[in-house]
């Protein structure tokens, strides 16, 4: 009968695997996107979270803060990102590592296809060596890379465009696979073919190496590693009692070479190989698990226990309630304003999808007090490009529309509406510029959503002169792409 309750026992997750499911679902609270394929642009998305959880994954509800360092150091300027510095600064002197061991989704995923039963490698001086090559991604990826394009004013967070497994694990397939964004697989190329291959290559390694990307690719990683000696929480050794016996080392599966350095990610599993009980589980003075803690008041530690679950329970079901909930006036509207200024043919329909009516809309004009309202434009070919200044392929497609404008004159009728999601920076970002193009901000998201549209960009809409949709897609646009769509609207464009 033991022997059952003890292999029932292995069985069940540890304290820290149901630390790390919580931690992921508190995550992706957002579960209405994982149904309709769009993302959370609530104000909780302005928070960064502690571990690395994609922004663009269809259940987040805050930030990543390695997507938001880079996103920062691209487009700062001459603006110092006090904010998400001030962030890690402060995940970093509380938790550490911490965040790795306990708080990191993607660490969870490691973890779970090293539990596949195949022959395994073990930590060696080779692995050692290559754990230092997190620092030389930091380096260049998340600071050298961006600083050199914001000099250039094009924002381009490199670790996150070209590397990181859980933006395309999270984002792009969780997205992908999403029915409802079917239509975003002609976005596809070489650079999503590139990190789908690199993504497999990582999770297929970790099916044989510990944690193999936390350990030698982790750009997050490496600067909370910064923190090892100065985080509050973590492991510690007590070295009165510590006999250098060094079976904590041999058993810890990440490349350390003493418990708490910049390689341990406090998973507290050393704890219980130390014969002489020298290693504990605190937070600053404060012990919070112990081989030594005694036994002897269980009723007072189940209760401790039961509150801190009932507090981390009423926690999740705040958060999603508050990111699920249905919110007034949200959503896509496609009920058209009235269009009198031209006749319109009422018999079709109002939608986003080609040949139906636009739906009407207003947005503000930066630079302007007249806003820009999509019925006033009836009479001439309309273009929308819905674009936003942390999206690589909108700023370079931005000279196209704007070469448009400039050759057309009051001959067609252009905007490029800026997602909601990041407002911040595109005034700084525009004033770089010699744009004639108006630009506009979509403030709540209705104005992509009426257009079938969510996080997803650049997107280009042309309406007609009678305001029905020729073209609606996602996807990049080149300056013949768009001249030969116009032709076919019906504009007539001077030669250049």
């Amino acid at each position: 009968m033991a022997d059952i309750s003890g292999r029932i026992r292995k069985l069940l997750p540890t304290r820290r695997r149901l630390i790390q499911l919580y931690a992921a679902l508190l995550y992706n609270a957002h579960l209405r996107g994982f149904i309709s394929g769009n993302i959370y642009t609530g104000p909780a998305k302005a928070l960064c979270v502690p571990g690395l959880n994609c922004y663009s994954c269809p259940g987040a509800t805050g930030a990543c803060p390695l997507g938001a360092l880079q996103n920062a150091l691209a487009s700062s300027g001459n603006r110092f990102p006090f904010y998400v510095f001030g962030i890690l600064l402060l995940y970093g002197l509380i938790l550490g590592r911490t965040v790795c061991g306990f708080l990191c989704p993607f660490g969870l995923i490691q973890e779970l296809l090293h539990k596949i039963p195949t022959p395994k490698i073990r930590k060696n001086r080779f692995t050692r060596i290559l754990s230092w090559f997190k620092y030389v991604i930091l380096a260049v990826f998340v600071f050298c890379i961006p600083l050199w394009y914001a000099v250039k004013s094009l924002p381009l967070p490199a670790f996150c465009k070209y590397i990181c497994p859980a933006g395309t694990l999270e984002g792009a397939v969780a997205l992908l696979a999403n029915p409802a964004n079917a239509d975003t697989f002609s976005m596809l190329g070489l650079l999503f073919t590139r990190k789908f291959v690199l993504l497999m290559l990582i999770l297929l390694l970790c099916v044989f190496l510990y944690r193999a990307f936390c350990r030698f690719l982790c750009p997050l990683g490496a600067i909370y590693s910064l923190f090892s000696r100065l985080a509050l929480t973590g492991v510690r050794v007590e070295p009165a009692r510590c006999t250098d016996c060094g079976r904590c080392v041999s058993h810890c599966q990440m490349d350390i070479r003493r418990v708490g350095d910049h390689e341990c990610i406090h998973c507290g599993e050393c704890l219980d190989v130390c014969p002489e009980k020298a290693i504990s589980f605190k937070a600053g003075r404060i012990t919070l698990h112990s081989p030594e803690i005694p036994q002897a008041a269980p009723g007072r530690k189940r209760h401790v226990e039961a509150a801190v679950w009932i507090c981390a329970i009423v926690l999740l079901a705040a958060s999603l309630w508050l990111v699920n909930r249905d919110k007034p006036g949200s959503g896509t509207d496609l009920t058209a304003a009235d269009m009198s200024t031209v006749s319109v043919d009422e018999s079709i329909p109002v939608g986003w999808e080609k040949g139906m009516r636009a739906p009407d809309f207003t947005v503000p004009v930066y630079g302007s007090d007249t806003p820009f309202t999509l019925s006033s434009c009836l009479g001439q070919c309309t273009v929308i490009n819905f674009w936003a200044t942390w999206c690589g392929p909108c700023c370079e497609e931005l000279p196209y529309f704007d070469d448009i404008y400039r050759r057309a004159g009051d001959r067609i009728s252009i905007i490029a509406v800026h997602s909601s999601l990041v407002t911040d920076d595109v005034g700084a970002f525009l004033a770089r510029y010699d744009f004639a193009l108006p630009f506009a901000l979509d403030t709540d998201g209705s104005v992509i959503a009426s257009f079938g549209g969510s996080t997803m960009l650049p997107q280009t809409v042309v309406v007609d002169a009678s305001g029905v949709i020729v073209y609606n897609a996602v996807g990049s646009m080149s300056a013949e792409k768009l001249e030969a769509l116009l032709t076919e609207a019906g504009a007539e464009l001077p030669a250049e």
